[in-house]
């Protein structure tokens, strides 16, 4: 007997998997994420699935890079998703006849997984630290005031470093290396890198230099 998962279903295992994990097997992005990503069928909402939805825009960040994430030492691990849950049937099989039965065990190994998740209370928020490099448009711009605009920005869940740094690129031009912890459901690098490109009359480019789960 096979048992095949909804989406919604299926979302919520991932989530819970990634609250664990950074990624489907090991400490780096492997084809193996790759391999779940396309398996998606879209970016998860993350207020509702946090933590798949932290692992789904790292993954986007890599753009077409993730074509040529190498594989992996164990790509099985995905089917786990949770240790407490090896028995259950990640993606199931492609038999679109689910009979009553099936039904009824998919359910209860849900409400199981769900109950197990509920014990274990609620964990700290996931956080990230991330590098942000934002390029001036010329040597003249005042990179103190650039720098004060930018830790002007607040969103909940957003914390600036004490100082930033200046690193010279060419021609006199040296461009701000800023970092911040973000807590991954709260905060979205995309929406960020948005907020410090409005500065338009100071920015020509931002670009994430550095992102790791903390």
């Amino acid at each position: 007997m096979s048992v095949t998962l909804s989406t919604t279903t299926l979302n919520t295992i991932l989530n819970g998997f990634f609250e664990d994990n950074s990624f489907v097997s090991g400490a780096e992005a492997t084809a193996a994420d790759a391999e779940v990503f396309k398996a998606l069928s879209g970016e998860p909402n993350a207020k509702t699935l946090p933590h798949l939805a932290r692992w789904y825009k790292h993954i986007v960040s890599k753009g077409a890079a993730i074509d040529s994430l190498k594989a992996a030492e164990a790509p099985a691990a995905v089917a786990a998703a949770d240790e407490d849950d090896d028995d259950l049937d990640l993606f199931g099989s492609d038999d679109d006849e689910v009979d009553e039965e099936a039904e009824k065990l998919k359910a209860q190994r849900l409400e199981e997984y769900r109950a197990k998740k509920a014990a274990k209370g609620p964990g700290p928020a996931a956080k990230s630290a991330v590098t942000f490099d934002v390029k001036p448009w010329e040597a003249e711009t005042d990179l103190g005031e650039l720098e004060k605009l930018v830790k002007d920005i607040k969103m909940d869940g957003l914390t600036w470093a004490a100082a930033a740094k200046r690193v010279p690129i060419a021609f006199g031009v040296s461009k701000l290396q800023i970092n911040a912890t973000i807590e991954d459901a709260k905060v979205s690098t995309d929406d960020l890198t948005d907020l410090i490109m409005e500065l338009e009359d100071y920015v020509q480019s931002v670009d994430i230099a550095a992102f790791m789960k903390l």
